[in-house]
């Protein structure tokens, strides 16, 4: 059980986070909205990929009530998730390998706005498939240590028998990633055991990371991550720069 987590990372993004959470809270909605749409029910037991994003949602303490809340009003609502989603690929300073999730009703806007921030940050965004290759889609989910009172042994033979791949520990969490297909039976599996989960969500982890010592490369990468992270057309950024 080691391996390379980015637990501060999730923590530091949880604390900008919790200083914006109408903004993350905003885009889980869509996520809500496109899960009902696309998934054919606003049941969850029906409906895996919305169970996950609830999963997702509850792990950035967004309140029940405003997840039932966006979940009524898409399936009450056909035009509720008029969505597309749309992923771009770039490089940020020294070849950084940058991964852009959206979620849009405007392309031409999203495409513009995604653009300068790469260009912003001393980046360019390439073509599709440029730098996904450098990444494997998991499922992962992160258990804060500080939460968690039980064994590690335990734990991993659990999350193992309930179809994870891996259980990997770092000095303050630990990381069980799955296959994207055992993704949902691994989560929900963890829930009914009580474990908590400080994230727990399908992501693009780098298969190595790109470590920037020059002072305008890091502000450059700085850049383009802020000025994506306030957009409120994306969902989600993968890099492999290793903060």
């Amino acid at each position: 059980m080691s391996g390379h987590s980015k637990f501060a990372n999730i923590k530091h993004k949880k604390e900008k986070n919790d200083a914006a959470k109408g903004k993350i809270f905003t885009k889980i909605g869509k996520e809500l909205a496109v899960a009902v749409k696309e998934g054919g029910s606003a049941d969850p037991a029906n409906n895996s990929r919305l169970r996950d994003v609830i999963a997702k949602a509850k792990a950035n303490n967004m309140p029940n009530d405003t997840i039932d809340r966006n979940i009524k009003r898409a399936d009450s609502d056909a035009n509720a998730a008029n969505y597309e989603h749309i992923t771009y690929e770039g490089y940020g300073p020294n070849g950084t390998a940058i991964i852009v999730e959206t979620l849009t009703d405007n392309k031409n806007r999203t495409a513009s706005n995604v653009k300068n921030a790469f260009t912003k940050g001393n980046g360019n965004v390439g073509t599709p498939g440029c730098v996904s290759f450098m990444f494997d889609k998991k499922g992962q989910i992160v258990v804060d240590k500080e939460e968690y009172e039980g064994d590690p042994d335990e734990l991993m033979m659990m999350v193992l028998d309930a179809g994870a791949e891996d259980l990997l520990e770092e000095e303050d969490s630990f990381e069980v990633r799955t296959s994207p297909e055992d993704f949902s039976a691994v989560r929900l599996a963890m829930e009914e055991a009580g474990i908590p989960m400080a994230a727990a969500e399908v992501t693009m982890i780098p298969q190595t990371y790109v470590e920037l010592t020059d002072p305008k490369d890091i502000a450059g990468i700085q850049k383009t991550l802020d000025m994506l992270d306030d957009d409120d057309d994306v969902q989600d950024v993968y890099h492999n720069w290793d903060e």
